[in-house]
């Protein structure tokens, strides 16, 4: 996630730096470090202020999980964690999904291709 991503969503929550810090259990120092680039936003903290983000935000595709969105096979359905949890709507915050036909060896390389999904759009 880069600053200004970061900035963009805690201003969409309506929050302040000190808000944010509160929700996120880390420093006010950390989320100005975070919003001027000295420090890089880690992991939890990145899907953390996704999972706020769409708890916050309407949905125009609530009553539709990832695997309807997506079309996804049975046979994919059936080996992805997204499935199994009952998550489809939250597949981008649980690592082992089976996007783009193949799980992401991390989180980094799994939020590339969430970031362009249809089921990640909706929540921005």
């Amino acid at each position: 996630m880069e600053k200004k991503d970061f900035t963009t969503i805690r201003k969409k929550l309506g929050k302040t730096q000190k808000e944010v810090a509160t929700l996120l259990g880390v420093s006010l120092k950390a989320v100005c470090s975070y919003e001027q680039g000295w420090r890089t936003i880690p992991t939890h903290v990145e899907r953390q202020l996704l999972f706020l983000l769409t708890r916050k935000r309407k949905s125009s595709t609530k009553s539709q999980n990832c695997w309807e969105l997506k079309n996804c096979p049975e046979e994919r359905r059936n080996k992805c964690p997204a499935w199994e949890f009952n998550s489809g709507k939250f597949c981008w915050f649980i690592n082992g999904t089976i996007c783009e036909c193949a799980a992401q060896k991390s989180w980094n390389e799994k939020i590339l291709i969430c970031r362009n999904c249809i089921v990640m759009k909706d929540t921005k």
